[in-house]
């Protein structure tokens, strides 16, 4: 038998005097004790157990030069890690260069991943023993459980007999981490509290994707359109994003106006041209509600089938989304173009942990957006 390194592994007698738990790993003690191979006390040898292992073996065991000459390449490979830590910070504060930035992380990961494998490899006691398989039936005993964790923490002590190599590591990684740190900066500014408004205001025209304005007459009955603010910033930025408007005809569906909010929509309810208008923005996930089937007056995310009862004031009835749809304010200026009475009075789309408080109108509690 050889060991992974193709030298011999060193031979020790079997010892099965000791009591069991009183061997620590490192000590030849250990290495002969014929428990940790599944021998109890007095067995004798079983037929398919070679004699004369030794799972304490390492590759340079009897070669402190070569356990040294081993501790330098490690070192030079986190060496390769640090520099490229060093050189990630640099190229970010320089400008920045994609393709040099991943260069300098994957060589920097190879030299950390390197310098681990060689340690394990040359330093860490690494040859496999052949234990007794035992009875079908065999059950460890509480000595042989104590075995084992002292078996598992084999290679702990080999470790602590290399503090330059630990303090290398130490230094490596804070260096490294710093760098990976830096790309942080490019998550962009702090949005503060540009998730809680939109560009709707008062009197903020509505207009449709091609910037027209639109009037109440040009939404047929039970039909939808997608509106936006007219404010002259481009559609495709956040914050119109955000500000995207589903303007329904409910027809002659009667829907549910809740207190203080009679003049939030267009038209008698009931009268056959009722318009009121919601937040497009699903509050699961942030996906474009416009699903509309208006026999059932349901309105569907096609993302993750989140379904809300418009007559109900847009509450969820079905899938994942949280909280009813933030619906805005309508009004009609003196023009006859649809325009809004307010922001919404709410955040629009999917929660967040720091959602601005409010005060609940019909309590008077201080109440967390949800």
């Amino acid at each position: 038998m050889t060991t992974t390194d193709g030298s011999p592994p060193a031979i020790h007698p079997a010892r099965p005097d000791d009591p069991p738990g009183s061997l620590l790993p490192g000590t030849e003690e250990y290495a002969e004790d014929p428990r940790h191979y599944g021998i109890e006390h007095g067995d004798p040898w079983p037929e398919d157990v070679p004699h004369g292992q030794n799972d304490m073996h390492w590759r340079y065991e009897a070669d402190p030069r070569g356990a040294r000459r081993a501790e330098l390449r490690i070192a030079a490979c986190w060496s390769v890690t640090l520099l490229c830590g060093i050189g990630l910070a640099w190229v970010y504060v320089a400008g920045g260069q994609a393709q040099v930035e991943g260069a300098l992380l994957g060589a920097a990961f190879f030299g950390l991943g390197t310098g681990f494998v060689l340690w394990a490899r040359d330093l860490l006691p690494g040859h496999d023993v052949i234990a007794s398989r035992g009875g079908l039936t065999h059950v460890s005993s509480e000595d042989d459980r104590r075995l084992v964790v002292q078996s598992l923490g084999r290679g702990l002590e080999p470790m602590a007999r290399r503090p330059f190599l630990a303090k290398m590591l130490g230094g490596v990684l804070t260096v490294f981490g710093i760098g990976l740190a830096f790309p942080l900066a490019s998550l962009g500014p702090r949005v503060e509290g540009q998730f809680a408004v939109t560009p709707w205001g008062r009197g903020t025209r509505a207009v449709s994707e091609d910037g027209t304005p639109v009037k109440p007459g040009d939404i047929e009955a039970n039909g939808v359109l997608t509106v936006f603010p007219d404010t002259g910033e481009y559609l495709g930025s956040p914050a119109m994003a955000q500000s995207a408007v589903l303007l329904i005809n409910l027809a002659f569906a009667p829907f549910e106006v809740l207190p203080g909010r009679e003049d939030w929509h267009i038209g008698a309810v009931g009268g056959g041209n009722c318009v009121v208008g919601f937040s497009k923005i699903c509050t699961h996930a942030g996906c474009p509600v416009s699903l509309y089937d208006w026999s059932s007056h349901l309105l569907v995310c096609p993302c993750h089938q989140s379904t809300f009862k418009v007559i109900e004031d847009c509450k969820p009835v079905f899938g994942p989304a949280p909280r009813n749809l933030p619906q805005l304010p309508l009004a009609v200026d003196s023009a006859g173009y649809i325009v809004s009475r307010s922001d919404f009075n709410e955040p629009v789309g999917p929660g967040y942990w720091n959602r601005p408080i409010r005060t609940n109108p019909f309590t008077g509690k201080a109440v967390r957006y949800s």
